[in-house]
């Protein structure tokens, strides 16, 4: 077991030496604390499953909507354990983690030594009081052979725009982990409506605030997404894959860039506070520390032989997005030669990656759409800037790089869209050329953009206008991927509401694609 949260006796000497004299040892002088309510209010999560292990996760939070969370401004020890079985009758592993005020009191316990491709469940406590009890997978071990992986994909949690059903519905479905690809918060003020393209329409929740900018204000907005129940059910379900998107720290933000024009070293105060807010509330790795406006969340695992999995950051080291963010439209900057989307470092990395991988599938696990979709109405072509079809350089290299080493079984999946798209990857797709050369999924949001319908008239168009898109739909949900060495299916599941709760959950459809053949189809 490593924990980032952990202390060795001189580490706890040091750490308190400011803060009051010590009696005896250093666990005498962290007394188990008596809490004003219930600690546990924010849940408990998992996450980066591999072979031998996970990560897992709390943060004390009595009074979570205070600043200050209701906690001392001291450390506070936290026990966990882990068990083979639910009633944790055989306890596999246990510790103390301690949980520090610099972090808002959450902890990330990195467990190691498990067993691979098996479930496992966790707990914590402090005090007189528990933590509820999650379930978390360990991966198939390294290189095995694997017959089938099923997983979650989803994002996109406006907490005003609708209610999380759709977690709700996610947690039931006892999957392997569930990848989410961001915008896990949303940073806007509070809002009694917000304008969708149906119009005006009226929030069912209201964010508590203004927008945000400090990190007081970053942990109070997760905190309340965070005390949702079914959020907290679809967590301690099975293990998360975390990754952001933009609204963890600002919309559209790319790089050292908002849209707002606010100097770069004054947005780097904001992206620091936000930086620090998602890893104090998410279940991530030690190697995902921030420093200063840094973290380090792309990164490799893998599913047995069957799934390579690269997670990758598109905020970060993008430049600024060309023709000034406008929608349907292109300019000559879309062609700029210097543009990036991953950075060169990551980028460098990926591919190796993929030049390296053994697995049946190779899985682009990231946030904004690779196919170039034609969104602008009429003979003209215009492109959403805010997806890989504004860095038309950095899309045809990773797209030449797959074509050229004969990376095959290539899926990329995405989210950011608040719609479901299923479809076909080509260099240059108004002049497609051979077979396609990757696949694409594209999953909803979970309450983002509220109700949805079925289909938008701007969707109903992308499909007439653009031949390589096989799918569209605007309603709310998440996607299910069933994975063999054959054949990878993707479901997408949708709600008929999310302004109310109760919604009804259905199967709107599956896509497929054969190994060997990047064509998406019906299935």
């Amino acid at each position: 077991m490593r924990s980032f949260d952990s202390l060795s006796r001189r580490g706890l000497l040091l750490g308190l030496g400011a803060g009051g004299a010590l009696a005896g040892s250093s666990r005498q002088a962290l007394a188990d604390p008596v809490f004003a309510e219930y600690p546990f209010q924010l849940g408990i999560a998992a996450g980066d499953p591999a072979p031998d292990g996970f990560v897992i996760w709390t943060r004390l939070a009595p009074r979570p909507l205070e600043i200050g969370n209701g906690m001392p401004s001291a450390p506070v020890p936290v026990n966990w354990e882990v068990a083979s079985n639910a009633g944790f009758g055989t306890i596999v592993r246990s510790g103390e983690a301690i949980a520090r005020p610099e972090l808002a009191h959450a902890v990330h316990v990195e467990i190691e030594g498990l067993e691979p491709n098996r479930e496992y469940f966790y707990r914590f406590s402090a005090g007189r009081e528990r933590s509820a009890t999650g379930r978390a997978k360990t991966a198939p071990a390294a290189g095995a052979a694997t017959a089938q992986a099923r997983f979650g994909v989803l994002g996109c949690q406006a907490y005003e725009q609708g209610f999380y059903t759709a977690h709700r519905k996610a947690a039931e479905e006892r999957l392997d982990f569930i990848y989410c690809y961001g915008d896990y918060i949303y940073e806007g003020r509070g809002s009694r409506t917000y304008n969708g393209s149906g119009g005006t329409s009226e929030n069912p929740r209201q964010h508590f605030g203004g927008e945000i900018y400090s990190l007081d204000d970053y942990r109070r907005r997760y905190a309340q997404y965070k005390l949702d129940v079914d959020l907290q059910a679809c967590h301690a379900s099975t293990a998360w894959y975390c990754t952001w998107d933009d609204h963890e720290t600002d919309n559209n933000w790319v790089g050292a860039f908002d849209q707002d024009g606010t100097p770069p070293e004054v947005f780097a105060l904001r992206r620091q506070a936000a930086a620090q807010a998602f890893y104090e509330n998410m279940p991530l790795r030690r190697s995902a520390f921030p420093r200063g406006v840094e973290m380090q969340l792309y990164r490799q695992a893998a599913w047995g032989d069957l799934l390579d999995l690269n997670f990758l950051d598109t905020r970060s080291y993008r430049s600024n997005q060309p023709c000034n963010d406008a929608w349907a439209t292109t300019c000559a900057g879309v062609s700029d030669r210097d543009a990036q989307v991953m950075g060169e470092a990551q980028e460098a990395w990926l591919y190796r990656n993929l030049d390296q991988s053994r697995a049946h599938w190779k899985v682009l696990a990231q946030q904004i759409m690779v196919m170039d979709l034609d969104r602008k109405e009429g003979p003209e072509t215009g492109y959403n800037l805010d997806t890989w079809a504004g860095y038309a350089i950095p899309r045809q290299r990773l797209l030449d790089r797959l074509r050229e080493r004969r990376i095959g079984n290539t899926v990329i999946l995405t989210g950011d869209e608040h719609q479901n798209y299923a479809g076909e990857l080509y260099r240059d797709s108004r002049n497609p050329e051979g077979a396609p050369i990757a696949s694409e999924f594209v999953t909803t949001s979970i309450s983002s953009s509220g109700d949805g319908q079925d289909q938008r008239a701007d969707g109903r168009r992308y499909l007439a206008d653009n031949p390589f898109l096989k799918f569209n739909n605007a309603q709310r949900g998440y996607a299910v991927c069933d994975v063999t060495p054959e054949r990878w299916q993707t479901e997408f599941k949708v709600l008929d509401k999310v302004s109310e709760k109760g919604g009804t959950l259905t199967t709107r459809a599956k896509f497929a694609v054969a190994s060997g053949d990047a064509r998406v189809v019906a299935a």
